[in-house]
Parts: C-alpha cells; structure tokens; sequence
C-alpha cells in the first residue's frame, strides 16, 4: 500500500492507502463515521481531495482497495479491464480525469467519447472522480452516456424518464396489487417495470403474484415488464416451473464478503441471467436482469473491509456494485438511495449527493441506472428533498424512478415518489416516456400529442373503463 500525503495551512495530513484516501475525501455521511473510515475535519477532507487528485489513474490497476486474492469482484474488475477502451485516459491522474470529463461536456463528440470510455474505466476510479466533484458537475457528466437496454419497452434513451410502477401490498391481496396497478398505468407510469416487492418470499405466493401482473400485462398488450422482487433462487426455480417470469430479480454489493450475506455470487447471477433469457419472453431486447443495490449495503452485512483489513467507504463500494451489475448486462439497475436508514445516509443533503454520486457513477461504468429517490421515516429528510432530487436526477439523465401511490409504500413502510411526481418530472422538462409504452399510452388516447398523460376524464381508453367500474 503507498502512503500518500498533502500539506494544507501548514499541516501535513497522511493517509495510508488508496482505500484511505478515498475514505476521507468522501463527502461527509453518517455511514463513513459510523465504519471509522471518514475525514475527521473539513480540513482533512479537503487535503485528501488535494492528495487524490494527483494519483495517476493507472494506480487504481495496480492498488485495489478489496484484494484480488480473497474477493471475486476485485478479480471481476481487474481482469475484465478493457485496456483499449482505458487509451484515452490512460495518461491522466484523477484530476486529470475530472478536467476531461467536464471538457466533453461541450465537445459535440463528447457523449460517445463518454461512453465509449466505459469499458476502460472501473468502479473505483470513477467514485474517486465524483469525489472531486460538485453536484452540477455530477449532473453535467452524468448525462452524457447513451446508455440503453431493452426487452418489451427500451430504456436510457435521451429525452426519456421511465418509470418503475410499484404496486405493493402488506398482505400481496390480489385486489390491493391490482388496484394500485391501474393507478399507476392510468397516469403513464410502469414503462420500466410493474415490480412488486412481496410480502413474503414464498414461492407459491411469488408465482401468484407473477401470474397476476402477466395476466394484466397481457389482457391490456401494455409493452412493459413485470418482476416479483424475490430472491434470485426462487425465481430460476420458479422459471423451471413455467412461471411467466419476465425479469430475474437480486440485490448485489460491492464485495464478495457482503453478496454471500445476500446468498449470492457472481456464477449464480450469471445462472439467473441464462434461465431468464432461457425463456426468449422479451420483444426488442433480451435483457433480463433486474438489480438493486445501495449505499451502506456492505457495511450493513459487515462486508466493506477491504486491504489489511481497512474500512472502505460506502459510496466506493457501491460503485464496485455496478462492476457485478453490468457482468449480466441488465435492463434496470437502481440504488435506492436512501432506504437504509440515516445510519448510511443522515439527512436530505446527504440523500441528494448520494444519488447524484451512484446515478453518475452507474452510467459512467455503461448501466441503464435509475434512483429510487426515498427516505425512511426516521430520516432527517422530508418530500421537499425528494422533489429536488427527482428533478436534479432527470436533469441527469436517469434512465428510470420508482414510484409508488401517493409516494407512501405502505409494505415496506418508507417514502419514495408518487405517480404524480413522474409527471411532474416529464412535463418540466420535456421528458417523455419509453417510446413503446407511449405508443400504447397512445392508442389508448391515454396520452396526447405533446406526450403528456391526459386528465382521466379526458380519456377513452379501455383503463378508463375498467376504473370506472371498480
């Protein structure tokens, strides 16, 4: 490990790995002080600042933060660093890397030279990057990639914002489920997915629940995808079974240690992706999988200590997440971002950076992200935050958010966003939603001309009537 060092106002502050260094130039969150790893001054944080704006990039291949030999998303990273696509950058320090980035901002050729970088770069050079970074910088970049995928409806195209219809239930009730359902469809949301979380992990229920949206999807031919949130062995099991399953579903982390608490490695995740595309369900893509991850995750299964046994930070962490994200090329990756609790994430402030951080990190390594923009009621965080981290994220360029009606997920017992607060997003700035979706929103004179959803009482759809008879 090499010791780095940077004098500020006549102090020399030392830090004593890349791992070290990253920690400390983290912006301030109750995660980083909870693990012991984060700057003890504004002081310190900004001579790590100084200090990892000088490491050249190609250091990050020679020193990792979680060793090669114990952890296999460390091997994943290293071995499947694409040293061509890396050329561009090959010469720049962190620093360097930030001037680069913020120069393609106003290249005309800047979003593919952005994107074609992703190959090259890994989790831990990027969350070093964002680190150096104000937010309008994070948004600026971050909206640069051309990141898509696909199965019934395309995600991550410009000019997009999908959404993630969440219709969950305390109990999975079968009427519950729909009823929320067609809440969200009557207002344009579900072109990312209708995914339920539910209430229990019990294969015959899970089937149910999959059969239930299969049925909706295919009555209405609404061009989307529906994904029952289980863990990932139920559903290639459930598969086996003929289960109408569109999406495989799994949490992942950044570290081996913290994907064995969630039962999972990489071979099983590239299991799930073969048993879901198995099945050939898809319409315009083949992307299959569906992952969530969030900072604090590692930490919270006691799996972010990396070299000599040195506290990783959790925003490094949740960037090497998305190394084992994209390994099984998926249509939707989400942090949600401020789920775990204030003892990862304390307050609004620290909730809006963070999905700012794993949005632009996420596109940056080639994912078609999206945020969950939510808080938990004992956070110090209220709507307010939520709206300005929405509409920061859509500035951004998220491929998708997760909603849920009247933005109270009554299951899990948290605040995310609401059918209309999608709305919101796409009308002020002129987003639209997954174009195969808005074509059915068309043919159901659910949407007009100008792309925003209709007033329900201005709509002729055959929701509209199914509504209006429930």
């Amino acid at each position: 490990m090499t010791i780095r060092r940077h004098t500020l106002a006549g102090r020399t502050y030392t830090f004593d790995s890349l791992a070290d260094v990253l920690a400390k130039a983290s912006p301030a969150r109750s995660g980083d002080q909870l693990a012991g790893c984060a700057a003890g001054s504004d002081a310190e944080r900004a001579a790590a600042r100084y200090a990892l704006a000088d490491i050249p990039l190609t250091e990050f291949l020679t020193e990792v933060v979680v060793p090669y030999e114990t952890d296999e998303v460390t091997r994943l990273i290293i071995d499947t660093h694409d040293s061509a696509a890396f050329a561009p950058v090959a010469a720049l320090t962190v620093g360097g890397l930030r001037d680069w980035l913020l120069s393609m901002v106003v290249d005309p050729d800047g979003a593919a030279a952005v994107t074609a970088l992703a190959p090259g770069l890994t989790p831990e050079m990027v969350a070093a990057v964002s680190k150096l970074m104000r937010n309008q910088d994070l948004i600026a970049v971050g909206r640069l990639p051309l990141v898509t995928a696909a199965f019934r409806s395309t995600v991550g195209l410009p000019g997009r914002l999908a959404s993630r219809l969440q219709p969950n239930h305390p109990t999975d009730n079968p009427q519950g489920v729909a009823a929320a359902t067609l809440d969200g469809l009557l207002m344009g949301s579900g072109d990312a997915v209708i995914g339920i979380n539910p209430a229990t992990d019990s294969p015959r229920a899970v089937s149910e629940l999959l059969r239930l949206l299969d049925d909706v999807r295919a009555r209405y031919e609404i061009p989307t995808q529906s994904c029952v949130l289980t863990h990932i062995t139920t559903t290639i099991d459930l598969i086996a079974q003929g289960a109408p399953v569109d999406l495989v579903f799994q949490s992942v982390a950044g570290t081996e240690a913290a994907n064995k608490g969630f039962g999972i490695d990489i071979a099983l995740l590239r299991e799930g992706m073969e048993a879901g595309r198995s099945l050939q369900r898809g319409t315009v893509g083949a992307n299959v999988m569906y992952l969530e991850t969030g900072q604090g995750s590692a930490l919270s299964a006691g799996g972010h200590l990396g070299a000599g046994g040195v506290a990783v930070d959790q925003q490094t962490l949740e960037a090497r997440a998305y190394a084992v994200a994209r390994a099984v090329e998926p249509l939707l990756v989400n942090t949600v971002v401020g789920f775990i609790g204030p003892e990862y994430l304390y307050d609004g402030k620290q909730i809006v950076r963070a999905g700012l951080e794993d949005n632009f990190c996420g596109r940056l390594l080639g994912l078609p992200m999206g945020v969950d923009v939510c808080y938990t009621n004992h956070a110090e965080a209220d709507g307010d935050d939520m709206d300005v981290l929405l509409t920061l994220l859509a500035a951004a360029g998220t491929a998708f958010v997760i909603a849920v009606p009247g933005a109270d997920d009554i299951m899990l017992g948290y605040q995310s966003l609401s059918f209309h607060d999608v709305l919101y997003a796409r009308r002020t700035l002129g987003l639209r939603p997954a174009p195969e979706f808005e074509e059915w929103l068309a043919a159901q004179d659910m949407i007009g001309g100008d792309g925003l959803v209709r007033p329900l009482e201005a709509s002729t759809s055959n929701l509209r009537t199914l509504a209006a008879s429930a």
